[in-house]
């Protein structure tokens, strides 16, 4: 069977010693549309649209350092206690979705405490630029051939070069077609009933989805923690059932105040 082969260099250009990489490039991106993406919301609801700036400086220094201290805590806490300045190695690669989760909840919280903003209210807003962020970034793992799948016979495996010669399950595909489904779906939901949704609603269905979509994909996705068995569960499904809670309170037991 032809399964389709992906060695490509990771890297796009150098310039003076500086190297531009896919993924670098992919992760740009997801914070420069979902800045567009917000700007279209506050302007829809008659916000601010120049705090989206200030916004999305909080948004992208919580979702780094959280993204960065996720990983190093929860998938290989030894070697970086062991060795803590590589904590702050992030051009080695190591940035977990869970902890940049709740490092963009942090940023947000703190946004609004200084620019006195709801911030149920904000989050509710923030999850449609996240999971198109979320959808574009996965493509920049596939560039650079990590966060790969288990093994497969199935016709759309994929040969990592940089990994071995066994076709595997795309997974980083897998996650990014998910979220650009779901980006779909939330942005038909906030669309038409935006003014009727109870504050907290999107923000539940967000962390249900994108979290339901991440313990399933767990499934075929190599292990990455020297732990992955917590109780019979992966690491990234271990930490993605506290969200999924959170979603179905948020989705159904809170209670919204007004904004």
């Amino acid at each position: 069977m032809d399964y389709l082969v992906w060695g490509g260099d990771p890297n796009i250009f150098s310039i003076g010693g500086v190297t531009v990489r896919w993924y670098g490039l992919m992760f740009a991106f997801s914070f420069w549309i979902g800045m567009q993406v917000t700007e279209q919301i506050f302007k829809k609801e008659g916000k601010k649209v120049t705090d989206v700036e200030y916004l999305f400086i909080y948004v992208m220094v919580g979702t780094v350092i959280g993204a960065r201290l996720g990983h190093c805590l929860f998938y290989d806490p030894s070697y970086y206690l062991s060795n803590p300045l590589k904590i702050f190695a992030v051009w080695e690669g190591g940035l977990a979705s869970h902890g940049g989760a709740i490092g963009l909840i942090t940023g947000v919280y703190l946004f609004c405490i200084k620019y006195n903003y709801n911030f149920i209210w904000l989050i509710d807003r923030m999850v449609l630029p996240s999971i198109l962020a979320g959808a574009i970034i996965r493509i920049g793992n596939f560039f650079n051939s990590e966060i790969v799948g288990t093994p497969t016979e199935q016709p759309w495996g994929v040969i990592f070069l940089k990994i071995d010669m066994l076709p595997r399950h795309p997974t980083q595909l897998y996650e990014s077609f998910s979220y650009f489904i779901l980006f779909g779906i939330t942005l038909w939901i906030y669309t038409k009933y935006f003014n009727k949704l109870k504050t907290g609603f999107l923000f539940g269905f967000y962390l249900i989805s994108i979290f339901s979509v991440r313990f399933m994909l767990e499934f075929v996705k190599v292990k990455q923690a020297n732990y992955d068995n917590i109780l019979g569960m992966t690491t990234g499904q271990f930490l993605s059932i506290p969200f999924i809670a959170l979603g179905i309170y948020m989705m159904f037991f809170y209670k919204s105040k007004d904004v």
